[in-house]
């Protein structure tokens, strides 16, 4: 009789399993939380400095980080037109500040803060559309000169502003 139950159960085990609709797990690598049914487009617009201190080689960074980001991690197609998606903004703050003051009353290390104000449109579903601030920083020793280091600051800066703006976007986390 046990072997007999065991039989029947095993049975209404594998036929529970082929009557019900498989689960699927998707997993997606890249972060973007997109329906690439429904999105197919995006416009990223000119991303101008009105910050008081004005580094001019800072905006053709920032830009050309977050059009190489949206296309690593995408299948958008960018466009000049109207688009499913748009991503407008401008560079708002680009200030040095002393840190770590010693005893002598001088600072040890200086912060370069970037701040950018982004804009996203999505023209499907308004309750996707993002209107925010961003910064980001990085110290530097304050024996260093600004003109030194400032290339690489502003491209450490530059990547992590448009991971957070993807994030908060595209990746829609």
């Amino acid at each position: 009789m046990t072997l007999k139950l065991k039989h029947i159960c095993t049975l209404l085990l594998v036929t529970f399993m082929l009557a019900t609709p498989s689960c699927r797990i998707s997993y997606k690598l890249n972060g973007a939380a997109l329906d690439y049914t429904v999105y197919r487009t995006i416009h990223v617009s000119d991303f101008p400095i009105r910050a008081a201190l004005v580094y001019p080689p800072l905006q053709q960074t920032f830009e050309n980080e977050l059009l190489d980001y949206i296309t690593r991690n995408t299948r958008l197609q960018t466009t000049d037109g109207s688009s499913d998606l748009s991503l407008e903004g401008e560079i708002t703050g680009y200030n040095l500040s002393p840190q770590a003051v010693t005893e002598d009353a001088y600072a040890s290390k200086t912060r370069l803060t970037i701040t950018v104000r982004i804009k996203y449109t999505d023209t499907k579903n308004d309750k996707n559309d993002v209107d925010q601030t961003f910064s980001a920083y990085r110290d530097f020793d304050s024996s260093e000169l600004l003109t030194d280091v400032q290339d690489e600051l502003c491209q450490t800066i530059a990547k992590e502003l448009v991971e957070l703006i993807f994030n908060a976007t595209l990746g829609n986390w």
